[in-house]
């Protein structure tokens, strides 16, 4: 029996299936589009957001969302807008309704500064990505995402992020090796040094 549950586009967290227990996750491409760490409204730390692009193209995960109840999955990305996404994403299934979640540029400036991207957030990203598409997989992660300058927040000892996953030592090289390798400045520090 073919579903006719919709489906969302995950190039994020929602890439690592230890994050979510949505059914039948399976990898996709999204063209037209590319990621972002951005800031957004008062959140103390950078965002991580699709954004247009012709010129590109991001692998991810599609997954079910039963009975078309977007309820939770729109919580958890509350800070997005849920757009159609059925004419960029290819995949190996059918969807009646395909959304992929984005922060409009006229919702939030570039991330800079005292915005820092969270490494317990990074880490599960590539964690997902290692596992889903292999070491050429986390590569490509990391050159079609921009925003790199806001830093890394180096919270590992005490995880911020709410969905953090223990990271084997040859994940965290990865993270650690392409971070060292790019230059990205990564300052040491968790919750109590995020700005508020």
């Amino acid at each position: 029996m073919i579903s006719t549950d919709p489906l969302f586009f995950g190039y994020g967290s929602l890439v690592n299936r230890a994050t979510h227990g949505y059914r039948d996750p399976r990898p996709a491409v999204a063209t037209g589009w590319r990621r972002a760490f951005r800031s957004y409204g008062g959140r103390r730390v950078a965002v991580l957001t699709a954004v247009p692009d012709p010129a590109s193209e991001i692998e991810g995960l599609v997954a079910a969302v039963p009975g078309a109840d977007w309820a939770a999955l729109d919580l958890r990305e509350a800070a997005y807008n849920r757009v159609d996404a059925r004419a960029s994403v290819r995949h190996d299934g059918p969807a009646a309704e395909l959304a992929i979640y984005t922060i409009p540029d006229d919702k939030h400036p570039p991330a800079a500064g005292l915005r820092p991207i969270l490494l317990s957030y990074l880490d599960v990203v590539i964690q997902g990505y290692l596992r889903e598409f292999g070491a050429e997989g986390a590569q490509r992660f990391f050159a079609t995402t921009d925003g790199w300058e806001a830093g890394v927040l180096d919270d590992r000892a005490a995880p911020v992020y709410p969905r953090h996953q223990p990271l084997t030592d040859a994940e965290r090289a990865v993270v650690d090796a392409w971070l060292h390798g790019q230059g990205v400045r990564v300052v040491p520090g968790g919750e109590d040094t995020l700005d508020g």
